[in-house]
């Protein structure tokens, strides 16, 4: 099955910061997900879990990890890329296809 999602160098690094030092159990996988929507379109998760009966596994660049067959569409074409600013850090889901809104 095609990858659905890709992962930024910056976020791979982070990723493996995580799981090498925060005690993520072996067993645990990268679970990327979404969240209903609402006015604001869907949201979108990242979190350590476990491999359940209706999750489809991958391997990205050596990240085990996992998405539930019902949000593999809704995560297809999606990057994730890690940020660090001056007074926030985090990760953010980017869809190459659609472009960047400039605000004037």
């Amino acid at each position: 099955m095609l990858v659905p999602i890709s992962i930024t160098e910056k976020a791979e690094a982070e990723i493996k910061n995580i799981m090498a030092h925060k005690n993520i159990p072996i067993e645990y996988h990268l679970r990327i997900g979404v969240r209903g929507g609402g006015c604001g379109g869907m949201s979108y998760a990242l979190g350590f879990d476990k491999p359940r009966e209706e999750d489809q596994k991958f391997d990205i660049n050596g990240i085990p990890v996992l998405i539930e067959k019902k949000h593999y569409m809704f995560l297809m074409g999606m990057q994730i890329d890690f940020f660090e600013g001056d007074e926030a850090r985090g990760f953010t889901f980017v869809n190459p296809e659609i472009p960047k809104r400039h605000d004037t």
